[in-house]
């Protein structure tokens, strides 16, 4: 397994320069975990999110800390394995005595709900899943446990295909097209892409959809042409596609060759910058939620903070980030300072950390104004926002140039076509 330290010593080890001239944080440091995935079913996306959370821990002990204090994270790159990131739970309560921890997947952010409950260790996972958003428990009958430690910056999985359905509603008639549009889920038989499935299902019907029987596919690229002629013979109009963008990508290509006709939809792990890259103009037209108010090449005040912290492993300054990243700084600056008033308001625990989360409605942190997107925990509701902005991705032609020169040139762009507001109705919390 690979292990890793990081702070501001040991941050060469994820390519971070050490910052000259800043003076040592004298007082205690403050232990966390974080868990990445870099070589497992996920890495496609856990790479970008897991170096920005990490560039944002060294940036943050290179500039003053929490108060004065670093903080010193055990990196644990797991490989998208439950039983490893258990391994890493255990050792982080027992060894390392961690305050918090930046997490990654549903299947192991769900697996460990009751023991970061039990420790009152705030974990902020990049797992949206909608069942970590009750933080009291049976908010309604749908909603599957209490989950008080638990938090993520963005919509939920379940909100973010919600606002994709209304959205596939208001298409159908824009278009003017007679009878029942058709949706159907595609993924992997896994807590990930099934998590907003029974939601996404719900409100189709909901909203006069009929709801066709889910399309499997694996986690891993693969051959799915089977699956897009299933899809084409079903006569789909609007397909989730519930995987992140790796096996996407095969999905996209094969029903692409297959002449599938359907609109995709993906989540919001399955489309970014380098999988329009890698699938070229058969990503075109994908609808997917973007996390931040703007992208890598938009104009924001707060995206100088995000261009020097993404100089902690990119010193050039040159590297495109992809939406993940911008994502993984904004969470990992909320829990900065949700930190820093616990330090002021009794210390720096596990209790403090998650106060210091409910101290602020309609929250961005410090220099991200204008990319992340205000947000808001309460003690009864850990949803941050029930507002979802939904983009398409356009391909204007071949994508063999890097990713940078592409967006550059504009044969790759990501442009916004709808933000849905949806209620925050208690009824929909946890499922």
């Amino acid at each position: 397994m690979k292990k890793l330290k990081l702070s501001l010593l040991s941050a060469a080890a994820l390519s971070a320069p050490l910052v000259a001239g800043v003076p040592a944080l004298a007082a205690d440091p403050i232990p966390i975990g974080q868990l990445a995935d870099y070589s497992g079913g996920t890495s496609d996306v856990g790479q970008p999110y897991g170096q920005g959370v990490a560039d944002t821990i060294a940036w943050i002990n290179a500039n003053g800390g929490v108060n004065g204090r670093k903080i010193d994270s055990d990196f644990n790159e797991y490989g998208y394995q439950v039983p490893r990131a258990l391994a890493a739970f255990k050792k982080w309560v027992g060894t390392n005595k961690v305050v918090a921890i930046q997490g990654w997947g549903t299947a192991d952010t769900e697996a460990l709900v009751a023991q970061v409950t039990k420790e009152q260790i705030p974990y902020f996972s990049a797992s949206y899943s909608a069942s970590l958003t009750d933080p009291v428990g049976k908010v309604n009958d749908k909603s599957e446990r209490a989950a008080p430690f638990n938090f993520f910056y963005g919509p939920s999985y379940s909100d973010a295909a919600r606002a994709m359905v209304q959205w596939a509603a208001d298409d159908w008639k824009a278009k003017g097209k007679p009878g029942k549009p058709k949706w159907v889920h595609m993924g992997a038989n896994h807590p990930f892409p099934n998590s907003p499935k029974a939601a996404a299902e719900s409100y189709a019907k909901d909203l006069g959809f009929e709801v066709l029987d889910p399309i499997t596919f694996a986690l891993t690229p693969g051959d799915y042409t089977p699956q897009c002629l299933t899809l084409k013979q079903a006569g789909a109009d609007y397909a989730y596609l519930g995987n992140t963008a790796g096996s996407n990508i095969s999905v996209l290509k094969a029903c692409k060759t297959a002449g599938v006709t359907a609109q995709f939809l993906g989540n919001v792990w399955g489309m970014d910058e380098n999988s329009m890259k890698a699938a070229g103009e058969a990503a075109s037209g994908v609808v997917f939620p973007v996390r931040t108010a703007v992208t890598w090449s938009g104009s924001a005040p707060g995206l100088a903070t995000f261009k020097e912290i993404s100089k902690v492993s990119d010193p050039s300054g040159t590297a495109y980030r992809p939406v993940h990243y911008l994502a993984a700084i904004c969470t990992a600056l909320y829990m900065k300072e949700s930190m820093e008033w616990a330090e002021k308001n009794g210390g720096v625990s596990g209790v403090k950390i998650r106060d210091g989360m409910y101290q602020k409605p309609n929250w961005v942190p410090k220099g991200t104004e204008g990319v992340c997107v205000p947000s808001t925990w309460t003690p009864t509701d850990h949803r941050p926002t029930t507002t979802v902005d939904l983009y398409r991705a356009v391909v204007n032609g071949p994508t063999d140039a890097p990713v940078a020169e592409l967006v550059k040139n504009g044969t790759i762009k990501l442009e916004k076509v709808k933000t849905v507001e949806l209620p925050r109705k208690a009824e929909l919390q946890g499922w």
